[in-house]
């Protein structure tokens, strides 16, 4: 009789960069990680082995799982820390996906963070919540030749089915090639954005693909949003209907 539980895993990729510490040591980075939702309430992330920095050592006990197969229980040592039992791979789980991946006990590392912010308790469910983290991540744009942004510093947005998106400070950006436009598009979680062409001077300034840019009107209760580009809260009466959304879906551009 097949094993229905195997069916009921959920296992999704993600694009978060995600790191784990014990004691101030790096456990593990990666801009690859799984959510595995081994319960039905909310996922936890499994790690690629390859980026993996501490040592991982057998215990010699294993743990068995009906939907991941019979996993290999590992201590985890990083600089002086170790960390008995807290690591688990499944190296031959019926479920392809588990076999070249970690799963670290959440409470026994010191800290997570997803990007540069740190998470709490478990992995945010991407099914019921929009994010927009902060990053370290090096963002830079150009266009015809031309760099039309550079930033440290990016916010990136994170929602369920689309691809991430990068916000960046007016400071890091080229607002001398920015020219207004009257395109407008409106959500109830960003607000109403704003698009600019960009012009880089080799040739027409263009609205197509790749040659716009966006900016977000927040509502000012929002944490996520540098005070110095918030401006007046957006209208409640405008909704992301099916154009907005095959306008995000189809990535406008490097700010959308």
């Amino acid at each position: 009789m097949a094993d229905s539980s195997q069916d009921t895993l959920r296992i999704e990729p993600s694009r978060k960069r995600v790191r784990t510490y014990l004691d101030g040591e790096l456990v593990a980075d990666t801009t690859r990680p799984f959510l595995v939702w081994e319960i039905p309430y909310y996922p936890t992330y499994y790690l690629p082995a390859a980026d993996v920095r501490a040592e991982l050592i057998p215990s010699g006990m294993t743990d068995h799982s009906a939907s991941r197969g019979d996993g290999e229980v590992l201590d985890v040592k990083a600089g002086g820390a170790t960390a008995p039992g807290a690591a688990l791979r499944y190296p031959d789980s019926p479920r392809e996906q588990l076999r070249d991946l970690v799963r670290f006990d959440w409470n026994a590392m010191s800290e997570w963070l997803e990007e540069d912010e740190p998470v709490y308790y478990h992995p945010r469910d991407p099914y019921h919540r929009v994010d927009i983290l902060s990053s370290s991540r090096h963002v830079r744009i150009e266009i015809d030749g031309v760099t039309v942004a550079d930033s440290p510093q990016p916010r990136i947005l994170f929602e369920t089915g689309l691809p991430p998106r990068y916000y960046l400070p007016l400071t890091d950006v080229r607002r001398d090639l920015l020219r207004d436009s009257a395109a407008r598009t409106h959500c109830p979680y960003k607000g109403t954005a704003e698009y600019w062409s960009v012009d880089t001077g080799r040739a027409r300034t263009r609205t197509s693909r790749g040659s716009t840019a966006r900016r977000c009107r927040r509502a000012r209760r929002s944490p996520a949003w540098p005070a110095s580009t918030t401006r007046r809260p957006p209208s409640t009466s405008t909704t992301c209907g099916r154009r907005s959304r095959r306008r995000h879906s189809a990535d406008a551009g490097p700010f959308s």
